[in-house]
């Protein structure tokens, strides 16, 4: 992966909910008697009003590894950096993310937040809408701030290519799989309507996935955490790249 890269901050937002509480009262009826009949006096001790009610508990809280999830649906576009320019285009298009590179061997990935993440498992649905298999996508890990030069990323090509690589500030990229070159794999279905991408970031373990089989997997230390993104990759003889993206989430690894 080489230097000409595009950031796309992100803006979040914060909701806040009130509750609100309702009281209930109720009333009692008086006794009548018929006319000339004597009322006859109840001897009998009344009847303890003053039962203790239940005590109400609260339901304790469900134990959840989610960490981050979203749908690109119009409730969530505040999260994830877009913008458009002459190289690239990052939109929210049809309830998805899409994006478009107009320019050869660019790369260009968007984030929803500058949160460090660390032991993670991120999936996404990723749609290839152009013609040439050789495009690249996937996800970067532990991308280090404020260096964005510094992360482990996944790439995958609707050839059935793949890479689990490592960039560092002024250095070359390093691919840490196939002996720093691009590999095949019969796993991965040749220009598929969509793909399921994994990975895992944990442990000192990297590990690739594709519709819920496992690619390939590293180790490699050099990042211990850092924040997540999405990347298109263009390549070095294509000229128009279009990709999307669906129901992203990340999750924590035990």
């Amino acid at each position: 992966m080489k230097n000409k890269l595009q950031i796309l901050l992100a803006v979040t937002s914060l909701a806040l909910a009130a509750l609100a509480c309702q009281a209930v009262t109720g009333g009692s009826a008086v006794p009548a008697t018929e006319s000339g009949v004597p009322m006859i006096e109840n001897t009998l001790p009344p009847a303890d009003t003053d039962v203790p009610l239940p005590t109400e508990t609260e339901e304790p809280p469900v134990a959840s590894d989610v960490l981050f999830d979203d749908d690109f649906t119009s409730g969530g576009r505040e999260s994830w950096g877009t913008g458009t320019d002459a190289d690239s285009s990052v939109e929210y298009v049809d309830d998805a993310l899409n994006i478009q590179l107009f320019t050869d061997n660019y790369v260009v990935w968007t984030y929803p937040n500058e949160t460090e993440y660390e032991n993670i498992h991120m999936e996404v649905t990723v749609i290839n809408n152009g013609t040439d298999s050789d495009t690249a996508f996937g996800f970067f890990c532990y991308k280090q701030y404020p260096i964005d030069d510094s992360r482990y990323y996944f790439a995958v090509t609707p050839n059935g290519q793949y890479a689990i690589g490592k960039a560092a500030l002024a250095q070359d990229d390093v691919f840490l799989t196939n002996n720093n070159e691009w590999a095949d794999s019969e796993l991965i279905a040749k220009d598929a309507p969509s793909y399921r991408l994994g990975a895992d970031c944990g442990n000192g373990t990297l590990t690739l996935y594709v519709d819920g089989q496992q690619i390939d997997s590293v180790s490699d230390s050099t990042y211990t955490n850092g924040s997540i993104a999405l990347f298109t990759w263009s390549g070095k003889d294509i000229t128009t790249v279009n990709v999307t993206f669906d129901d992203f989430l990340m999750t924590q690894l035990p």
